[in-house]
Parts: C-alpha cells; structure tokens; sequence
C-alpha cells in the first residue's frame, strides 16, 4: 500500500472554541461541505456527528475530542478541479471540547495538531475558556486562524468581538475578511485580500457566489485592505519596498508571504461568518489549505534517545525512522480500547509489532482505523503526518511515544493540570464492587486530569477531577457504559499543603530487637521550591518534577549510595499526608545533606523511616500552610443585577478584577476561592430572574487565610488549629 496523499496536500487542524461559540456547529458544516456526510446535524436537535456520545447529545455540549477524515478542494478552483481526486486535500480534523472541565481534551489535541481554527461568538467575543485555548495554542507553537462566528445574532458585532482578539488574546491578529451586515441583516463577508464580497446560496449555502463589494462598503474595505496589506509585507524586505514604492502587489505574493506568517505565528488572519446560516465557512476551509501548515512546513520532532540521553530530531518524511505520539484513548463499545496517535515519521503496518519508548515494552498492533468521528475505516498502513487509532493496544497510555526499536525516541511528555475537586464514591452491591475498580481504571486510562485514590484512615474511593460536570460525567459514564450503581458524597475541594519558611532537622532512627537491628541516619533541610529557569540545566545530584525537588548532598560516601533513593521515597511518602490537615503537600525541595550508616543495621526501610520522620518534623517548623484552588470566573448579567453580584462576589472573597460593557450586559471577571463556588449557578439564577450565566475555570493555588484555615483544619481532624 502506498501514501494516497502527498504530505503537502494534508491539513491536521483543531477547532477549539469557548463553551456556546459554535465550534461543534461548525465542524459539522466542515462534515456537509466535503462531502463527508450528506446532511447537516444540529447540536440544538442532537444529531451532531462528533457528539456522538450519549450524554453530548442530551447536554448539547462537546466531551470528548473527535477526529474526523474528510477530503476538500478550494472553492477558487474550477467545477472540473474541485471534482478532480488530485487536488483535493486531505483533512484530519479535531472537534474539542469547550468546557473548561474537559480542557484536558485540547491540550493534548493541540500537541498533534499543526494548525487551528479558533472559533468566537460574535456576541461575546473572547471568553475565559478562548484564553485558556489560546494560551495553550501558544505553548505548543500552533499556528491560527481566528473564526468569528454567530454574526447573525442579536447583539453581534464584528468589530467588538475583533478588538476583544487584539486586548486580551494577540495583537497579531489581522482582519482577513469584513461581514456584509449584522444580526438579521448579515447576509455575507468581503475578502479584503481580493477585494470581493462572497454570498452563500443553494442547499445549506452550499454554493459561493463570487460578486463586487457593495458600494456602502467600499470605503471600509479599502482602509481595512491596506492594513492588512502592511502587515503581511512587513514579513517580506523585498515586498516592503516595492510596496513603499507605490507598486501595485499581486495577490499571489501576499498570499505566498500571508501563509509564511501565520506558519511562524507572526499573523493570526480573522475571518467573519454564520456556520448556523451557512455563511462563511467554505471560506475558512480554503483558508485552511492556503494559510495554515502541511506536516511538512511545521518544525521537526525534539527529542532524546533514551539509551544515549542525546538529543534527536524526526522530520515528516516517510524514510525516516518510525515514531508517533499516543494522545488520546477512548473506550469503544464494539472494539475495546483504541489509542488514537499522531505519526510523526516514517510508517507503521498493522499486524507488525509497535516499541513503546515509554516503556520500553513491545506490543502486536492489530488493527489501525480511520475515525469518522464513530464510524471507523480500517486501513492498512499509515504514514507520516497522519492521525490514526489503534485496536487493542493494552499497555499504551496517553502521551506515551511509539518508535522504531533500533532509532527510539522521547519527545517531551504532557503535562497535565492537578484536579482540584474530589468526591467520595461507593458502590451500590457487591457485584457493583468487582465492576466500579475495573471502570474507574478504564476512565482514568483516557482522562489524566481524572485521579482515583484510596482513603488510609476510612478505606473509602475517592476519585478528583477538574470540576463538578467533569466528575458528573465520569459517575455517569460508570452507569452507563459499565453498567456500576454507585452512591456519590459531596463535591470537595482539593486543598494542598506547603511550607513558607525553611527548616534543619536531623533524625537517627534505631531499633534493637534480638537479631538484626534497624539504623538509619539523616539530616534534611527543607525549603519552598524556586522557579526553575526552562533554560537552566538541572544539576545531576538535583532530581526535580512538579511540586518537589530532591538534592543529594551526602559527601564522602556518609551513606551509601543504594540508600539515597529510599531517603528521597520516605520524604515523597511523607508529603502524601501534610502535618495541618493531612493534604498532600507541594511546592517543597529537601536536600539530603549529612547521615550515618551502620555495618550491619542499616537498611533501605530505617532510612525511609528516618526520613519521613525527619521531614515531619522539619514541616512542622518552616511555617506550614494550607493552599486552595483560585477561579477565575466571569459573570454574565443584565446591568440592574450588579450592585447585588459584584456584593455577593465580594462576600465570596472574591477579587474583581475588570467590569465592562456586552451589549446591554454587564460583565465581570473575578477570581474567587472554589471553595465559596458550590452551588453558584443556583444561586445566580435565583438572583437575576434567570437571566444570569457564569462560566469558572481554575487559576492557581493560594494561601487561605488564617480565619478559613482553623475551619478547615477543625472541620478535617476535629481539632482547633493551634
């Protein structure tokens, strides 16, 4: 089997969005206009193609990212070319999530994705969740195109939702396109580049019409073109001073200098359009193959060789050695586990065997399939710059790397958000006991941001995730999916502990019995940790991760070397249990820096023993903490509400940010302690007839005060804190 596509005809793209911007509405439109499906679902009627989960449908919202297949050919072209196989482009397209409790979904989307179609609501512009979105666009480099959308709403402005891009998100976005009127009277956009205006007619708005701009919009476009034109020959010496010069630029040399931008994210072009009406969305898909990256114009693959520890790069080449990124896995009721992966060189067949350098384990890939959101074409080969699943792959997770065994290699590993609320779970029966292990295991498999733990001191499950719809899902998945009937405690809030100050403990820990004894002897000085420097290179006695550094500063052979790792394992193992309320505890580095050893007493379990000890009671002595989850949340009102929510967010121990205008709306942008947040959509509807909407995403982890602190502890251990 050979490549049926050439690479510099594929597009691998996301559509990311805020929650309600109409990103699913428009990946089903994407669906319609290729020819993918031959007719259009609405979210608003349940029938969506990349919904196509259960509880999707019934809220209307998206969960999980789905990948589609689909074929296009640029409406510039002629009947006879569009209809030709060759000059279609081949799109792998991910729908993601909106909601902020599934932002996990975009994350790992975006690291296999080489380019975005980032979707606003032409009512409220940028959103909290279109910021997070954006800034993880920006982390992983993807270059953009921005979509603002529902232009025919009440309330929809262009031009508000144009400048909302440029203040809170980038001001390297452009206008690529105006909209030929608004709310009812939006019947079309102008493409500033060719200066003509474009009206969709026929079946859906399937047919683009190409006309001259109304002469009532002359005058904008005109002014709005020569912006744009400024700043896509600022890209180009050659072409800056011809335009300086007053020559005229051919359309062909912008657009060749335009896609060089928005690859190096120097211009994110904006567009304008209605996906509900059919409008604008055909224009978006030619500005996907003329604008955004085939595999071949994004930069090659870092990373190390885990046998040499050098660095090693792969290219989007079919020659090269084979490797590809697992990011996402998802349970199908028909086949079992599938691991969705990006191939980022090289080739892999079913029925060959697949290295995971993750691991450094083997295992036999059965079947690879082609995803149609949840219909499925089995393939036989893939090639680099594709996006696959696999059947039946037991030990992969995600953001595990598959590699050719003899050339391996470790690209960076994703890094997920800690969840920060928790809730209690048992199961109904006995039977349901031996089901809820095996179901939670298979959930936590496809969702990093979902943890499960054990209570020590109750024996009671408790699963954590990223908000109060995300574990709803997760209970509801377990009903419906494997059949368990589980009884739910209360939300609760993943508080964490840390420490302000610094402390020198040392700590010998000895035990005679009859036999052999127990000697273990360490001195630790604990610390809050620093902010590492992305550049810096982490010293070899120094091991670092997320919330905890260990430095081994043991001279002279004091203690052994093979009873370091032990040190470090009580240290982490008393971190589990913090000393005010037993939260875990983070944000602390330990330095190992003096101890003793005995001929015969010591061993690994005394050592273990001695540090835990060690650092229980250097916590207690550098000014411990407990630290809550901040929100950041922003409320949505009519304007004679606000003196009753901007008072009501205050009693939250909020912290109001910003307030500005929506139209008739009021807005304001807070940040508020999770803990006051239970129950708040309730509450804001009760307070506002109804009329009120909220949307919170987490911020970061801060101090609570003093006051919250001696409840917390009270509420946690029945003791008054000290």
């Amino acid at each position: 089997m050979e490549r049926d596509y050439p690479l510099e005809r594929v597009r691998n793209f996301g559509i990311i969005a805020h929650i309600d911007a109409g990103k699913t509405t428009t990946s089903e439109r994407v669906l319609f206009y290729t020819g993918a499906q031959h007719s259009i679902g609405e979210v608003h009627e349940g029938e969506t193609t990349t919904d196509w989960m259960e509880q999707e449908r019934e809220r209307g919202i998206t969960i999980t990212a789905a990948a589609i297949t689909c074929f296009w050919a640029p409406t510039y072209l002629s009947d006879a070319d569009r209809n030709d196989a060759k000059k279609k482009f081949r799109f792998n397209v991910i729908d993601t999530p909106g909601h902020i409790d599934f932002t996990v979904e975009v994350k790992r989307s975006l690291r296999v994705l080489d380019g975005a179609v980032v979707v606003f609501d032409g009512v409220a512009g940028v959103e909290p969740q279109s910021e997070t979105n954006w800034r993880y666009a920006e982390e992983a480099q993807v270059p953009r195109i921005c979509f603002i959308n529902k232009l025919d709403r009440t309330g929809a402005s262009f031009e508000r939702s144009y400048k909302s891009i440029l203040d809170r998100l980038s001001k390297k976005a452009v206008r690529f396109q105006i909209p030929i009127g608004e709310e009812d009277k939006h019947e079309g956009v102008i493409d500033l580049l060719k200066m003509k205006a474009y009206f969709f007619e026929g079946n859906m708005g399937n047919k683009v019409i190409e006309k001259d701009i109304p002469a009532e919009y002359m005058a904008d476009a005109t002014k709005y073109r020569a912006d744009l034109v400024e700043r896509i020959v600022e890209n180009d010496e050659g072409l800056m001073t011809a335009y300086l010069e007053g020559k005229e630029i051919s359309i062909e040399a912008l657009k060749e200098t335009l896609r060089k931008a928005v690859i190096a994210n120097k211009i994110f072009p904006v567009m304008t359009g209605s996906a509900l009406k059919n409008k604008g969305v055909q224009l978006v898909l030619d500005a996907v193959v003329d604008y955004l990256p085939s595999p071949l114009d994004i930069p090659p693959v870092k990373g190390l060789n885990p046998e040499t520890n050098e660095e090693v790069l792969r290219h989007a080449s079919d020659t090269e050695p084979f490797s590809a990124l697992a990011f996402k896995l998802q349970a199908d009721p028909f086949v079992g586990q599938l691991t969705f992966f990006r191939v980022y060189s090289g080739t892999i067949e079913s029925g060959s065997y697949i290295y995971n350098s993750t691991t450094g384990n083997k295992e036999r890939l059965g079947r690879i399939v082609r995803l149609q959101a949840n219909q499925r074409e089995e393939v036989k080969k893939v090639f680099a710059g594709e996006i696959a699943a696999a059947v039946g792959l037991k030990e992969a997770k995600t953001s595990h790397t598959f590699s050719d065994e003899a050339n391996p290699i470790l690209p960076d590993q994703i890094t997920f958000p800690e969840p920060v609320i928790s809730l209690r779970i048992e199961p109904k029966t006995k039977a349901d006991q031996e089901k809820m292990g095996m179901a939670l295991k298979r959930l936590s498999d496809e969702d990093p941001t979902f943890r499960i733990k054990s209570d020590s001191e109750t024996g009671e499950t408790v699963i954590m995730g990223m908000g109060e719809l995300h574990l709803e899902i997760i209970v509801d998945r377990m009903k419906r999916e494997f059949s368990v009937e589980a009884n739910v405690g209360k939300p609760q809030v993943a508080y964490k502990e840390t420490i302000t100050g610094s402390a020198e403990v040392e700590n010998k820990y000895i035990k005679q019995t009859g036999g052999k004894g127990q000697y273990g002897h360490v001195k630790i000085t604990i610390k809050p940790i620093e902010a590492l420097d992305p550049e810096a290179k982490i010293p070899k006695n120094v091991h670092r991760e997320e919330g905890f550094e260990f430095i081994d500063s043991i001279k002279g052979g004091v203690i052994p070397q093979e009873f370091i790792p032990a040190v470090e394992k009580g240290i982490r193992e008393a971190m589990d249990r913090g000393i005010l309320a037993g939260f875990k505890m983070t944000d602390i580095s330990a330095e190992l820096t003096y101890g003793s050893y005995h001929d015969v007493d010591s061993s690994e379990i005394a050592y273990k023993i001695a540090a835990s000890q060690a650092f229980q009671e250097a916590a207690r002595k550098a000014k411990p903490v407990i630290l809550e989850p901040i929100m950041k949340v922003e409320v949505v009102v009519p304007e004679k509400f606000m003196g009753d929510i901007t008072g009501n967010l205050s009693s939250k121990r909020a912290q109001i940010e910003a307030m500005e205008d929506r139209n008739e709306l009021k807005v304001v942008r807070a940040k508020v302690p999770l803990s006051e947040m239970f129950g708040y959509v309730t509450n804001l509807r009760s307070m506002t007839e109804g009329r009120g909407s909220s949307t919170m995403e987490f911020d970061h982890y801060a101090i609570v005060p003093k006051n919250v602190e001696a409840d917390i502890i009270e509420k946690r251990t029945g003791a008054k804190a000290a």
